[in-house]
């Protein structure tokens, strides 16, 4: 067996996967113009829509696939377009003529995301009935959209929005969680960004980075009806042991809204989503679809688990591992050789102060269960990548597990619980050389798990 084999097929399988839900490709594929009549396909939902009573047409939207999604816009528009704005993850960008582009901080929202929040918000109220929205949603978008304020009597500002983000994303709350808190922070989540539409008719192109595709977590649902509550965000926070750490106005928010009978923030009247249309382009489960055909024209036996996998990285390494020695004994199928595929969005709890991100540190448990339980080792080849290209706040979209990554760790002297103790998986693949740096790929959905059994 070539050695770097494993490696080639791994990276190959990913990049089939991402080239799946390729933003521009995807909205390009789905949306054309006949005439004057828009048209959006997908296998089981169809919209066609005339664009004879509208006077204006504009492209708003959030997201780290955002960007192509709006050049593909442009170019089915072409001159029917009266402009837009969108906001993306910083290096996120793409070339566009009419609709302007603001980059914005992620995961934790910056100046740049209040900007463009209140850009959008200004150009939502000026729609009326001849009036066309066509917002462009993907992952990323809560972070990308911030809208502090003044609600329920207390006000809060963009730092108390930047600590509060910083607290969910080191406890360990799942990404649903951390939309549900989100939203009752802001003016634009939650199906407020809808609100400001009304009476103007919304067409919203949606990439989904969230397990189960649920519209209303997806950047926090802008456009969808919202029925959850301020007390279940209290209940969240108050779950992780967060409540006495949150800032002074956030905490007032949360805990006045909850001791309200109605929450007349919440947004799913009737009235307002009956000019939104909702259309969910692709997600993570399109991707493994790919992943399995590459996979599968390269000789492998194929599984494809779930798009639904969520837990700590840690835990499900652990089980991944232990899949993988079962497969390589003979005991499980697939028959090797064999690949294995899974996506989803894990979570870490942050215990300590070093740099990574979910998939590094579940390829750095995985590393681990191998170093203590050997069985086939040396057939076992374990990718986990984020595919947005970036996993947490670093450069590299996840790394790389085998042998081969246990050998060059040993050699550089590196100890594979300290770095697990310290959450700092990215300097133990870095100084192995198994960091999977693919850069930005602007899209997201999630991230995938690719094992290779040889």
């Amino acid at each position: 067996m070539n050695p770097s084999q494993p490696f080639s097929d791994l990276k190959a399988i990913y990049q089939a996967a991402v080239k799946r839900v390729d933003p521009y490709a995807m909205v390009q594929s789905r949306v054309s113009l006949a005439g004057n009549t828009l048209n959006i396909r997908l296998d089981n939902q169809e919209l066609r829509l005339s664009l004879d009573r509208f006077e204006k047409i504009y492209v708003l939207g959030a997201g780290k696939a955002t960007a192509p999604m709006a050049r593909a816009m442009e170019e089915i528009l072409g001159p029917k377009l009266s402009g837009g704005l969108i906001s993306v993850k910083k290096g996120h960008t793409d070339t566009l003529n009419k609709i302007e582009i603001i980059e914005a901080g992620h995961p934790v929202p910056d100046e740049n995301s209040v900007s463009a929040a209140q850009q959008i918000i200004n150009i939502a109220a000026k729609g009326n009935e001849a009036t066309l929205f066509i917002n462009l949603i993907s992952g990323g978008g809560s972070a990308l959209l911030a809208c502090p304020g003044a609600y329920r009597g207390a006000s809060i500002t963009l730092a108390d929005k930047q600590k509060t983000t910083e607290l969910l994303l080191a406890c360990g709350a799942g990404i649903n969680e951390m939309n549900r808190v989100r939203k009752q922070l802001s003016g634009i989540k939650g199906g407020k960004l809808a609100r400001h539409m009304y009476p103007a008719t919304s067409v919203n192109l949606i990439l989904s980075d969230v397990v189960g595709d649920d519209l209303g977590a997806i950047a926090s649902g802008p456009t969808a009806p919202d029925f959850t509550s301020v007390a279940q965000a209290l209940g969240i926070v108050k779950k992780y042991g967060l409540f006495s750490r949150l800032p002074p106005g956030v905490a007032n928010m949360l805990e006045s809204g909850a001791l309200q009978k109605t929450d007349k923030d919440q947004v799913s009247d009737d009235k307002i989503f009956s000019k939104v249309h909702n259309i969910l382009l692709g997600n993570n489960l399109s991707a493994l679809n790919a992943a399995r055909q590459k996979a599968e024209s390269l000789g492998y036996n194929t599984l494809v688990l779930s798009s639904r996998i969520t837990g700590e990285a840690r835990e499900i390494a652990r089980v991944f591992s232990g899949m993988a020695q079962d497969i390589a004994l003979g005991s499980l199928p697939p028959q090797r050789p064999a690949c294995v595929l899974a996506g989803g969005e894990t979570t870490v709890t942050i215990q300590g102060n070093g740099k990574g991100g979910r998939n590094q540190e579940m390829a750095l448990s995985f590393l681990q269960a191998l170093e203590t339980s050997p069985a086939g080792i040396e057939n076992i080849f374990f990718l986990s990548g984020a595919t947005d290209g970036n996993d947490g706040p670093t450069d590299a979209a996840g790394a790389f597990a085998s042998q081969t990554v246990l050998e060059a760790g040993k050699q550089a002297g590196l100890d594979i619980s300290e770095h697990l103790g310290r959450n700092d998986s990215y300097t133990y693949f870095d100084a192995a050389g198994h960091l999977f740096k693919p850069g930005p790929t602007n899209t997201n959905v999630c991230d995938l798990q690719i094992l290779i059994i040889k």
